[in-house]
């Protein structure tokens, strides 16, 4: 025993640690494997009879019935719609397959009830919300994978040796370098504010032209003199403000035909209703007070240093900044000198009044609903003289020459007409002191996130960040992340080149495609079936179904992802400079933007992509009528070619059959297989299929959420109308799934896995849920229900299957479940109510 106890108190050596978590480990896999075999072993009992003398398994639950007396009843778990067939895949990736599955759920839900909580409970218990984020889900655990991959290639040049081009040296010197400038932090910090304040002065000095301004009487007329030039330069660096042009197809005559879209900017704060809230308001106004004060400060220094023969950093103005308008500060003393200027007074005024001015910029924007879901009201073709005159004070012919030198463009498309004559008497009645604070500020708020977090500028922003999404006040997340993230928004095509070798090899694009043209037929073939439209709308429809592109995995046009000389082409005015992050952000956004404008008057090239490949996401084109899927999201959870095909069709298959339902949603129906703006379905169906969306509208805004203030916030069922409808695409992914299934398990693809006391029509159902796991703070939420047309993610899973009565039938829902309701109660798009 004295020995015993010497050795206990020894401290333990790194190999007892390392013995000790071996065993932990052995520990954990052994209980693992013996809760799967114990699964596996019930599966088989179920088959073939339970033995004498042994119990049924049962759960013992408690009934409130309406009398108020207590019931208990024995009821048996959800059991399989038929009995399981041999052979139960046994292999090491079914086994791990089948664990995260299980681990998932939380089973202690009623799926019939709250399937959501039901398929996820587990997941989210499990990833508890990270205190840098305001939401995190699935989507984003699968581009934080991705983006894992991405990072390896990014810092170990051995990953990508096999590359031997001198297009993919150029490449990777140019992605690793963009990635090294945004890592180094200690450079960043060394800057300060000096990249801001280079951006903020080339706003400030062609604002006010290259005079100064004189005589106080003229500031009225010369506070639009340089107003032009300040908004193309930022313009032209993707910093939007007073309003935004885009180049997009002409969808009433020609959709590839591509022409110029004149429509709102964004906002300081995510949409209008914020500036209605005081304590948002306020937080806004201080974050806009700190940017001006810094930059004032910043200025203050820069004339400091140059009256001491410092080195120019900025050209000196003969006005500082900001423009304190020369007024003397009141302290009372009447001896009448000029007093010195109140800095944090007039910074004061000033953030005052821009939050004022913006104010009115938002009351005067389109509503999101219409913006997003109404592109026949978006749709208002005009001269360009309608624009001039509109908004006299921009001229317009000198904006256009920084993007088209050689392109004045005669015709114009406004989104929405009345907002340029609002900006107009906006901007008559406004101070040009408030005009250039609020571009300065529009500039600041865009880029401080780009300095280092030591700055003034970084932290102020932040502070409206973490209000807005509800992140903890001080919490950042892994640099790498963040600069990997940076990486692909920049040069994502060029990564994509590398994340594609790496991970979507194989026959992932033939299977994939597969599912996505599999969910196309199942479609054509329901039209026939579908009680609101007639036999001449459904031979269109079924047309234009036909006619869709589909794009799977990686761009093999412009850029082609298999040339690099392709993607240096494309990227030739991204810079990749190790020590300018902020720079090369800047080069990024100019290139974006010129290779934009290039293509006013030209024909849309149908093999470009808008997605790059690591990209966890997917989209419908309405003008290209197209579905384009990236390698990104073609990884578990969502798909993996070696799957059985119930999961992959759960799964990515909604994410396919949501792609092909956006071409016959609110919005999408309104173009024709052309993607042309047309009434080409009859009267009737038109009739018929808007009975169906006031449906969907009236359902999923009864949903609403916890605002976290004690209050609630219903979803807005117009702005998601046409998502909602996107996700009843459900119902025909599990009909292409059920139309191949005969083959399919001849080949030996409708494999079960083991442990699983659910039959396949009911994983496929859980399949799909799994993939719409997330957390999210109230802030976070709020914000997505006033901006996102996406309704919030547990009303996505539960308010599909509620429209899917095949959902109930492979759970045994009873009659009164929730997710069971009477066929009058659902919005049934695709066959028969």
């Amino acid at each position: 025993m004295e020995r015993i106890h010497a050795v206990a108190q020894e401290p333990l050596t790194p190999l007892h640690k390392v013995l000790l978590v071996v065993a932990l480990i052995l520990l954990l896999l052994s209980s693992i494997f013996i809760g799967l075999f114990a699964g596996v072993k019930h599966q088989l009992n179920l088959e073939r009879g339970t033995p004498d003398g042994e119990p049924s398994s049962t759960v013992t639950f408690t009934v409130t019935a309406t009398s108020t007396s207590i019931a208990t009843t024995t009821a048996s778990p959800p059991s399989p719609t038929a009995v399981p067939e041999e052979p139960v895949c046994l292999t090491g990736d079914c086994i791990m397959l089948s664990a995260s599955i299980l681990s998932s759920l939380d089973t202690s839900q009623d799926p019939c009830e709250n399937f959501y909580e039901f398929s996820n409970g587990g997941w989210l218990r499990a990833h508890p919300l990270p205190a840098d984020k305001g939401s995190f889900g699935v989507f984003e655990s699968l581009a934080q994978d991705n983006e894992h991959v991405i990072q390896r290639i990014l810092e170990d040049p051995s990953s990508t040796a096999s590359f031997t081009t001198s297009s993919d040296d150029q490449l990777l010197v140019k992605l690793r370098g963009f990635y090294s400038s945004c890592m180094n932090e200690t450079k960043l910090d060394e800057r300060g504010h000096e990249p801001l304040m280079a951006v903020i002065n080339n706003i400030r000095q062609m604002f006010r032209g290259k005079e100064a301004v004189i005589k106080e009487e003229e500031e009225e007329e010369n506070k639009f003199k340089g107003l032009t030039a300040a908004l193309a330069y930022m313009h032209s660096r993707g910093l939007d403000a007073l309003f935004s042009f885009g180049i997009e197809g002409d969808v009433g005559v020609d959709p590839n035909y591509l022409v110029l879209w004149f429509s709102q900017p964004s906002l300081g704060l995510p949409s209008k209703e914020y500036y209605e809230e005081d304590d948002i308001r306020d937080v806004y106004q201080s974050v806009v007070e700190r940017l001006l004060l810094t930059a004032s400060e910043e200025d203050e220094q820069a004339l400091h240093r140059q009256s001491e023969g410092a080195l120019l950093l900025v050209e000196q103005s003969n006005n500082p900044w900001p423009p304190w308008g020369g007024d003397d500060d009141d302290d009372g003393d009447d001896e009448g000198d000029k007093k010195p200027i109140n800095r944090t007074k007039r910074a004061h005024e000033l953030a005052e009044a821009v939050v004022k001015f913006e104010s009115e910029i938002a009351r005067a924007s389109l509503d999101l609903d219409i913006l997003y879901q109404d592109p026949i009201a978006t749709y208002n073709p005009a001269p360009i003289s309608n624009l001039t005159a509109a908004l006299p004070r921009i001229q317009f012919k000198e904006y256009f020459s920084t993007f088209a030198p050689r392109n004045f463009p005669d015709r114009v498309i406004l989104t929405y007409p009345p907002y340029a004559e609002s900006l107009s008497e906006i901007l008559e009645k406004t101070s040009g002191d408030v005009i250039e604070a609020y571009l300065v500020t529009r500039a600041a708020l865009s880029l401080s996130s780009y300095l280092g977090m030591d700055t003034e500028a970084w932290q102020a922003q932040r502070t409206l960040v973490e209000m807005l999404s509800g992140i903890k006040k001080g919490a950042v997340g892994e640099r790498s992340e963040y600069c990997v993230g940076q990486v692909e928004q920049a040069l994502g095509f060029a990564a994509g080149r590398y994340f594609v070798n790496e991970t979507f090899g194989g026959e992932s694009k033939e299977k994939g495609t597969k599912v996505i043209t599999d969910i196309v037929k199942a479609f054509q073939k329901s039209l026939k079936e579908i009680d609101w439209m007639d036999e001449k709308s459904a031979k269109a429809a079924s047309e234009k179904a036909e006619a869709i592109r589909v794009k799977v995995g990686y761009p093999v046009g412009s850029p082609n992802t298999t040339n690099p000389a392709s993607i240096a082409t494309y990227y030739r005015l991204v810079t990749g400079d190790e020590d300018k992050f902020f720079e090369n952000i800047l080069s990024a956004s100019i290139s974006d933007e010129t290779r934009n404008w290039l293509q006013l008057g030209k024909q849309r090239n149908l093999d470009s992509w808008e997605m790059y490949p690591s990209m966890v996401n997917a989209y419908f084109n309405p003008p290209s009528n197209e579905i384009v899927f990236p390698a990104g999201i073609l990884q578990p959870p969502f798909f993996n070619k070696d799957w059985p095909t119930y999961l992959s069709y759960g799964a990515f298959g909604h994410v396919a059959s949501h792609e092909l339902t956006h071409a016959f949603d609110s919005a999408g129906r309104l173009y024709n297989q052309e993607g042309k703006l047309e009434q080409w379905w009859t009267n009737s169906t038109s009739e018929g299929f808007q009975v169906k969306q006031d449906c969907i509208i009236e359902q999923f805004s009864g949903y609403a959420i916890d605002d976290g203030k004690g209050g609630q916030i219903h979803v807005n069922g117009n702005l998601t109308s046409g998502e909602n409808i996107g996700d009843t695409g459900l119902i025909q992914a599990y009909r292409a799934w059920k139309a191949q299934y005969d083959s399919s398990y001849k080949t030996g693809n409708e494999y079960l896995l083991p442990g699983l006391p659910y039959s396949r029509d009911q994983l496929f159902f859980i399949s799909f849920a799994r993939v719409w796991a997330r957390s999210m703070k109230a802030a976070a939420a709020v914000q997505r229900i006033r901006t996102d047309p996406h309704s919030p993610n547990n009303f996505r899973v539960d308010g599909t299957v509620f429209n899917i009565p095949e959902f109930a039938e492979a759970f045994k829902c009873s009659p009164t479940a929730k997710l069971n309701p009477p066929s009058e109660k659902q919005c049934i798009f695709w066959g028969r109510s």
